[in-house]
């Protein structure tokens, strides 16, 4: 308008290619000797960074609970800020151990005559208060909340007395009258017709200590085993789920919870679904999603009903006709999901697959990524020796970029979900990540009490 040229559309510039990561070995707690038996007791059961990542829990199968602390990173940056420093190939996180505390013990319920194991199930950080830090840590039937702070531990240095002055067999020091006062063996004062001052001992604190205490123990709330926990981002409720319910907690509460979710049916024998896993959305504190044994995940709004029998959202892939089988329910059942640290996308993790879902898109995952696809041919023989209900857990990087999840032989495996990243890495927890591929998995020892278990195979199993 003005007579100007107008200035030429300039195309935005493509997003430059991620450089795939260099995974290098970085440090390793509990490596036992050569020749050195593992005992059951210190198994790993349960492990959690805290938000900042400076701190890191773990829980083992004895109902321990070890803490370690970052070393290298005394500046305290955030985690999303330390994801993207371009720090040298020699520099690499660095923890030592910090403290360790029994969390449970072993307990027997005489009601149902039933052991309950002291093995810690889940970790959770809670938000850290005047220098200490809190954490919920729960078994397979009671939670509990801990604090964790250093302890001045308190000495005495001087008793301001002179022992060779000291009273004997505790008769009562004599005084030497001198003038209008008289002086007490100890060095106290002695007025007339007075008593003598009192003299304190001096007391310094030269050493600390981190010292571990139960603030509030919740229990007697579920029926079933307890597969998850999750704290609010108010910092002041969590959820606990079993396989049936999920009840909601006050921290500062512990005789009192409510039931917000129930999927108990009034006939057990029409249980076709069990809960699996349960988390509290990361920002906003009225949402929290949950999976199922059938595939599926549900998003409730605390603000709609007390009691939240309908869900707002569900999220659900639908298999293509034809293409059932009988293992397809199976191995749909979620084992764990997580909300991505901006709170828009959810991860799941199942038997054969790792997808991640976008909250604001319930029609399928954005995206699906192949874990152990090799292990497809094989299913009757992993039903067989109940391999195929094994659980894995999955995470997502801080910047959102990376996803990663477990599989058999030790193996790890990491993918790219960014914007034109198809990079996928297998890793080996071990010195060398890198010194093999995935191999066929080693079974373990497992037990058989799951109800997921049960239901499953009742759904699948015809009567002969």
């Amino acid at each position: 308008m003005n007579g100007a040229a107008a200035p030429e559309p300039t195309e935005a510039p493509a997003p430059s290619p991620q450089v795939p990561l260099d995974w290098r070995f970085s440090q390793v707690f509990g490596e036992r000797g050569a020749g050195e038996d593992v005992q059951d007791v210190d198994i790993i059961s349960a492990i959690e960074f805290n938000k900042s990542g400076h701190h890191l829990a773990t829980g083992d199968r004895g109902g321990r609970v070890v803490l370690f602390e970052r070393t290298d990173a005394k500046d305290h940056v955030s985690r999303k800020d330390a994801e993207k420093a371009d720090y040298s190939i020699s520099r690499h996180p660095e923890f030592r151990y910090k403290t360790e505390f029994q969390s449970h013990e072993p307990e027997f319920d005489y009601l149902k005559s039933l052991e309950i194991e002291e093995k810690i199930n889940k970790i959770k950080w809670c938000q850290e208060t005047n220098g200490a830090s809190f954490l919920l840590s729960t078994n397979d039937k009671t939670i509990k909340f801990w604090k964790v702070q250093e302890k001045k531990v308190k000495k005495i240095c001087e008793m301001n007395m002179n022992p060779s002055n000291a009273p004997a067999n505790g008769s009562p020091a004599g005084s030497t009258m001198c003038g209008s006062s008289a002086r007490t063996p100890n060095g106290g004062i002695l007025k007339p017709g007075g008593l003598p001052l009192l003299r304190l001992p001096v007391v310094t604190s030269q050493e600390t200590s981190l010292a571990a205490n139960c603030r509030r123990v919740y229990a007697h709330a579920h029926d079933y085993h307890i597969n998850s926990i999750s704290n609010n981002s108010d910092g002041e409720t969590f959820i606990s789920a079993d396989d049936l319910r999920i009840n909601l907690w006050n921290l500062e509460i512990s005789n009192q919870s409510f039931n917000i979710v129930d999927v108990k049916p009034t006939n057990m024998e029409d249980l076709t679904e069990v809960i699996t896993s349960a988390e509290f959305h990361p920002s906003h504190c009225n949402t929290l999603a949950y999976s199922s044994s059938k595939g599926s995940i549900r998003l409730v709004d605390l603000r709609q009903s007390a009691l939240c029998d309908t869900h707002s959202k569900l999220f659900e892939q639908h298999e293509a006709p034809g293409s059932r089988s009988f293992f397809t329910e199976i191995i749909a059942s979620i084992s764990d999901i997580k909300f991505s640290m901006d709170g828009r996308h959810i991860l799941s993790r199942d038997y054969m697959t790792l997808k991640l879902w976008d909250v604001n898109m319930d029609s399928g995952p954005v995206a699906t990524f192949q874990v152990h696809e090799y292990l497809r041919p094989k299913l009757c023989d992993l039903y067989e020796n109940d391999s195929i209900f094994d659980k894995f857990e999955c995470c997502q990087s801080g910047d959102g970029l990376r996803v990663a999840t477990g599989s058999y032989s030790n193996i790890f495996r990491v993918f790219n979900c960014g914007a034109g990243g198809s990079e996928v890495t297998t890793l080996e927890a071990t010195r060398n990540p890198t010194r093999r591929q995935i191999q066929n998995p080693a079974r373990p020892a497992r037990s058989l009490g799951s109800l997921t278990r049960v239901v499953r195979r009742g759904v699948q199993r015809t009567p002969e």
